[in-house]
């Protein structure tokens, strides 16, 4: 088996497993208990706050556990649109994940939200000179722009954004689900508001992430009963999954200063060198190839190629008959059948999006793994074109 695809989840790196294993037995404890043996469970969440924090380059207070990117994003957005609620204007980037555009449809749709979509060039990338022309002083309640995009791993520029943002007192929210753990993030000082991550994005287990909230600023929580998570997000804590999570968060960072991780591989810039090599052998060896995406600010595991004379679904098939598994973008909307929106962004039109194959490797992706990869593709990509010719497929 190759996989491919990190992007739409990742493998639990064993060490994560094994911090999660205690709580699945022995230490069952509820940490809203008084009692000594809800203890070992307190400290566990409190340890896993600090690793996450320390990933993020923040403080403990300010990270709270939910299940993943989409509660986390959904609950910065809804609390931002409570701060002010005389703001009715949005602005979002026009590649978001469907976690923040389709609340940001409701919104629009049924409480009348005026939002304005930002537009990206042929590379992928927001202007912030857009940005700036976009803001309505007084009337914008919020501004959210991705880190990373989760199709072609484009990165945008958060940290000028998030500044642009606070000069005009408007909360600034960043979907960093494919930025954590890839890229080093700093967030002390940035003048962010809140920020999603995803632990099974990064090698924790699925049904657990973490939402950063600025201590600066005010926050309005969405899932209210007990008061958990100091208050802000209400319901019993995955201990289990948090402290997974907290090791994970541990082990990226140790990654990401170019460590190698418990279970093999590299740090993060062998990674992007495996990620150049399978890309530059492909767009090489394969006629009629391209790259998706600004290649020089992007995370250094995500490559976007498309293939003309090619369909995605088809290619996807013949590859996984090969036991090689990619995907032709975003896992969450798979089975869609209209081109990507992130790719007719770019200004590409359908059939090339639809020839379009998203490759995302990990730090447990391996040099011998990448030969057999593209030995893999170039093979298919000739079968495909073998079996459906160009007349065939446009007619």
């Amino acid at each position: 088996m190759i996989y491919l695809d990190n992007n739409a989840t990742t493998r639990v790196d064993p060490a994560a497993l094994e911090a999660m294993l205690p709580f699945l037995q022995g230490e069952y404890g509820n940490a809203s208990s008084a009692s000594t043996f809800a203890k070992p469970v307190k400290k566990a969440l409190a340890k896993a706050r600090e690793q996450v924090a320390a990933l993020l380059g923040c403080q403990p207070e300010e990270i709270l556990f939910t299940s993943g990117g989409t509660e986390s994003l959904n609950t910065a957005l809804f609390s931002a649109t409570q701060l002010h609620t005389d703001r009715r204007h949005l602005v979002i980037g026009s590649t978001e994940h469907e976690s923040v555009l389709k609340p940001v449809a409701w919104l629009e749709k049924r409480q009348g939200y005026d939002i304005t979509r930002l537009p990206v060039d042929n590379m992928g990338r927001v202007s912030l000179e857009d940005l700036a022309t976009a803001i309505r002083p007084g009337r914008t309640a919020a501004i959210a722009l991705m880190w990373a995009n989760n199709e072609t791993g484009v990165i945008s520029p958060v940290p000028e954004a998030a500044a642009l943002a606070e000069a005009h007192g408007i909360p600034f929210i960043t979907d960093a689900v494919q930025a954590a753990g890839k890229i080093p993030l700093s967030l002390e000082g940035l003048g962010i508001h809140s920020l999603a991550v995803s632990g099974h994005k990064f090698h924790a287990p699925k049904g657990i992430g973490a939402l950063y909230v600025n201590r600066h600023f005010p926050f309005k929580p969405w899932m209210l009963g007990g008061g958990q998570e100091n208050n802000r997000r209400a319901g019993t804590e995955n201990t289990a999954g948090i402290a997974g999570l907290g090791a994970a968060a541990e082990l990226a960072l140790h990654h990401l200063r170019g460590h190698a991780g418990s279970g093999g591989g590299g740090g993060a810039e062998s990674v992007r060198q495996l990620r150049d090599r399978f890309e530059t052998e492909a767009l090489r060896r394969i006629s009629g190839s391209h790259l998706n995406g600004d290649p020089a600010s992007r995370v250094p595991n995500t490559s976007s190629l498309r293939f003309d004379g090619v369909q995605a679904e088809g290619l996807i098939l013949l590859l996984d008959q090969r036991g090689i598994y990619v995907s032709a973008g975003s896992a969450c909307t798979t089975g869609s059948l209209d081109p990507s929106p992130v790719l007719t962004a770019m200004g590409l039109d359908a059939v090339e999006a639809r020839g379009t194959v998203r490759f995302s490797f990990s730090r447990f992706t391996t040099a011998d793994e990448v030969d057999q990869a593209l030995d893999g593709l170039e093979k298919s990509v000739v079968k495909f074109r073998s079996l459906f010719p160009a007349e065939d497929r446009n007619g």
